[in-house]
């Protein structure tokens, strides 16, 4: 999993959960708590109800992504974009800065301005926006859309959202958000429920993964909650999506989704081991599909007709290394996938086949240190 640095503040599995707080200077906003047009009162705001109550990050937005309402240009965000400017001058905390927009001449201003990062809520749809965040060295999360900059979000097939994250490629400070919410009429609560049980599949890309759930209606629809009564399941589903793997929490509840997103990660699993050169990480992957992600990223093949119960990847490993390993899984039913450019592997079975197959490495080098982490000892 790659670690992004976001201004200073590292973000992925060796870090803390990060939480990014928002705040919006469009009056048209639905979310009326964070949504200000006087740089000293959003000021304020940021720093009180979002840095001091634990906010990393703090995303500000120009306009509402509400599919309902016209979307405006960028030449009216960049109207809007001096208000953002003048409420970042004026904060006191420290925070990393994020713009929300579309469009990389917006991005381009906003990051030579004092911005630290970019939300791109259209998934590089403008094909200009890897550039100016590779231009900055700037962090980008960056949300499944499809190439449309007026239909934000608007993946209306599960199966299609892993695809649409790769829209344009990846810059190397590239975190990936899976999109939920409402962002099309044709999208259900249905969907965004399958989105996040689906939500290790999307860790295949080995980049940090931000979710924003707060107060979401496929959420509080589950318990037949309104907005305000809302924030109880925000967090259950907060605690949940850092338990299976992301790393940035966007909220208008600060202060309680971190509390909740730090329960998450103290039951998130240790997954990493280094011996040597040799590192092994146990995948969060139990389904074929989320085993099939990562063996695409290492061009491995690898073909599965169960659930894949564990999942290893190993990293170092010279050609004999991966020799040993198939040898081993032999008469297991562990199996082994080498990546396309060697060096790594996939290792995939059952814990018993995991057992057998480390229990067959022999030695004391390296791989056979690295091979006993499959027997369990990874939790």
């Amino acid at each position: 999993m790659r670690t992004v640095d976001a201004a200073g503040l590292s973000i992925g599995d060796d870090h803390p959960p990060r939480i990014m707080g928002v705040l919006n200077v469009s009056e048209e906003s639905p979310y009326d708590p964070s949504v200000y047009d006087d740089p000293g009162e959003a000021a304020q705001y940021v720093d009180e109800e979002l840095i001091d109550e634990g906010a990393d990050i703090v995303d500000i937005g120009l306009e509402s992504a509400n599919k309902d309402l016209d979307v405006l240009g960028p030449d009216e965000e960049l109207e809007r974009l001096d208000t953002a400017i003048q409420t970042i001058e004026s904060v006191s905390g420290d925070a990393v800065f994020s713009i929300e927009t579309r469009y990389h001449e917006v991005a381009d201003e906003a990051l030579s301005r004092g911005f630290d990062m970019v939300n791109d809520i259209c998934g590089f749809a403008d094909p200009e926006m890897p550039r100016v965040c590779r231009d900055h060295d700037a962090a980008v999360s960056k949300m499944a859309s499809p190439p449309n900059l007026e239909r934000p979000g608007a993946i209306e097939d599960v199966d299609e959202i892993y695809d649409a994250l790769a829209q344009n490629g990846f810059t190397d400070k590239t975190i990936v958000d899976p999109a939920f919410g409402g962002w099309s009429e044709a999208k259900t609560h249905a969907d965004d429920r399958e989105t996040f049980r689906r939500l290790r599949e999307f860790r295949g890309y080995a980049r940090p993964m931000l979710v924003s759930i707060n107060r979401k209606s496929f959420l509080k629809t589950i318990a037949g909650r309104d907005t305000e009564g809302a924030l109880p399941v925000s967090l259950a589903a907060t605690s949940m999506a850092v338990e299976r793997g992301a790393h940035v929490i966007r909220t208008h509840d600060v202060a309680e989704t971190r509390d909740a997103a730090l329960v998450g990660a103290e039951f998130a699993r240790d997954r990493t081991r280094a011996t040597g050169e040799i590192t092994v990480e146990e995948l969060d992957a139990t389904a074929p599909a989320e085993a099939g992600r990562h063996a695409d990223r290492l061009d491995a093949t690898l073909t599965l007709e169960e659930a894949a119960t564990r999942v290893y990847e190993f990293d170092g490993l010279s050609p004999t290394a991966v020799g040993r390993l198939r040898a081993a899984a032999a008469g297991t039913d562990a199996t082994v996938a080498p990546a396309g450019d060697g060096g790594a592997a996939l290792v995939v079975g059952s814990p018993a086949g995991l057992a057998a197959l480390s229990a067959g490495v022999e030695g004391d080098d390296p791989l056979a240190v690295a091979a006993s982490r499959l027997d369990g000892e990874v939790e």
